[in-house]
């Protein structure tokens, strides 16, 4: 058996399935396609999370719309972070091209342009449906995590979320969460403390620090009300396609913190939200992330490991993450190490380090007695990827370098009418970007701060009581000095003060 034999039935033997799946490409030997032999991915083991990765232009973000239009096929929801804006061609169908044809043809698959249900979220100004969760939401334990708190400010912090539930004082947004701190450290301080015990101010100055920090980078456009519902994440439209909803982060790169922080709640709220589901036939729902190294980037020791727990066990509840980024090593290690399916496109050495690097990520794959992993790696052209992911038995797949398809919408943004028109059609806009303030801390902190102000006051003498005051003791006095007692006593005080100094009446009287 020659080595294109042995190659082709490596590869049928190590991706064929007897579930659903969906076609990722061609297999290629030796920089050629294999006409025919297809790349194949179980629709179940999209749960098991994955990874892709390659250097800047390879073609990591058409392999992203290209995966959320075949599980979209299948009736299976998307999550898509849109770091650089290039996502919303997934609303529109793609322009035919040769090249395209040429490709599928070398992979065996029919293409043709297809336009998929999109809806477009936001975290900040960015056109779309506002996402939003309350701190309350948040709970004392996260809301410490992403500020970066020790054991000690933890605990000013629980105190404030149990101090508002036992009299019930919504926390919906930054400036209550503010407000109620100053209010225990001022007029309630006396009241706090005979309660729940003395409260430190140098932790109370660094939670209000830490709050300012959040807050500059955004943080109170994503507090607040209405609160996003995850189960509006999975939906499918009319014809049984999964909506992919694409969540536009293009000015929040100078932002990681608030990234971060909105990632960590939106995966604990949708482990908490959806049901146990165990292995299923498909997944309930995939997440992608671009630019995955936002999420690390500047996220604490607590913060990781609450990602890493998400991660673990969020596959049963059906959902998939994947993260995107341009080198495995963004990841942290024990995140990578729960990444089933992984897609590895072109990484460039033009330095040492590079070099070293490469060699470092080709020892994340399964050894291949067909390539050498750490020199293919660097000459995969765009569209190419190196692939291995887990079988229906969890069992990884033999690596191969893989052509991969194309996607049938649009490789382009779309333009400012085509996104208003869509958002005009939007069945969740109304429901999350009206305007929606009610009564919460702040304000019933501000009104009984008035009430008792007000009641201070009526407490204060009136200046026009104490004025009449003053005239009835000075009437009182004038009527006491000029009584005949009166003048009787000062004139006996003062003969004996006289008769102390040597003085009498009569000597005076002698010498004049």
């Amino acid at each position: 058996m020659n080595r294109v034999d042995q190659f082709s039935e490596t590869i049928v033997k190590g991706y064929s399935f007897k579930g659903e799946s969906v076609v990722l490409g061609g297999a290629m030997l030796d920089a050629q396609a294999i006409e025919g032999l297809q790349i194949k991915a179980p629709l179940s083991m999209f749960s098991r999370h994955g990874l892709i990765a390659g250097a800047t232009g390879s073609g990591k973000t058409k392999t992203l719309q290209t995966l959320a239009e075949k599980l979209s096929l299948q009736g299976v929801s998307v999550l898509m972070m849109d770091i650089k804006g290039d996502l919303s061609g997934l609303s529109q169908p793609g322009t035919p091209h040769a090249k395209i044809q040429e490709r599928h043809q070398k992979i065996g698959t029919a293409w043709k342009p297809e336009s998929f249900p999109v809806e477009f979220l936001s975290l900040s100004g960015e056109k779309g449906i506002r996402l939003r969760a309350t701190i309350s939401e948040f709970g004392p334990v996260l809301l410490s995590k992403i500020l970066g708190l020790n054991d000690t400010q933890q605990g000013l912090v629980s105190l404030v979320f149990k101090y508002c539930d036992d009299r019930g004082l919504p926390l919906l947004d930054i400036k209550d969460f503010r407000a109620v701190l100053q209010y225990i450290t001022g007029q309630g301080k006396t009241e706090v403390q005979q309660e729940y015990g003395l409260i430190s101010s140098s932790s109370v100055g660094t939670v209000l620090r830490k709050l300012l920090e959040i807050e500059q980078q955004g943080a109170d456009l994503f507090f607040g009300e209405r609160s996003f519902d995850v189960d509006d994440l999975v939906r499918l439209d009319d014809g049984g396609k999964g909506f992919i909803s694409i969540l536009r982060l293009v000015d929040i790169q100078a932002k990681p913190k608030l990234f971060s922080t909105f990632m960590l709640c939106l995966l604990a709220e949708i482990y908490e939200k959806f049901p146990e589901r165990g292995d299923t036939a498909q997944p309930e729902l995939v997440i992608f992330i671009d630019e995955a190294h936002l999420v690390f980037q500047e996220a604490t020791k607590a913060l990781l490991d609450q990602i890493e727990s998400v991660i673990k066990l969020i596959r049963s509840k059906g959902v998939g993450v994947f993260f995107c980024t341009q080198n495995p090593n963004d990841i942290p290690e024990a995140v990578l190490g729960q990444l089933g399916m992984k897609i590895q496109h072109a990484l460039r050495a033009f330095t040492t380090n590079d070099r070293k690097n490469i060699k470092q990520v080709a020892e994340n794959y399964p050894l291949s007695p067909f390539y050498k992993v750490d020199q293919t790696i660097t000459e995969l052209g765009i569209g190419e990827a190196f692939v291995t992911l887990l079988n229906e038995k969890g069992i990884p797949a033999p690596l191969v370098h893989c052509l991969l398809c194309a996607p049938q919408s649009r490789m382009d943004v779309i333009t400012d009418v085509e996104m208003e028109q869509h958002l005009k059609n939007s069945r969740l806009i109304h429901k999350y970007n009206d305007n929606f303030d009610r009564e919460s801390a702040f304000e019933m902190l501000q009104q009984k701060i008035n009430l008792a102000r007000q009641a201070e006051e009526n407490q204060k003498p009136s200046p026009e009581k104490e004025t009449g005051r003053g005239k009835q003791q000075a009437s009182t006095f004038e009527t006491v000095m000029k009584s005949p007692v009166t003048n009787t006593i000062i004139r006996e005080v003062t003969r004996g003060l006289l008769g102390v100094l040597g003085f009498s009446s009569n000597t005076r009287r002698r010498r004049r």
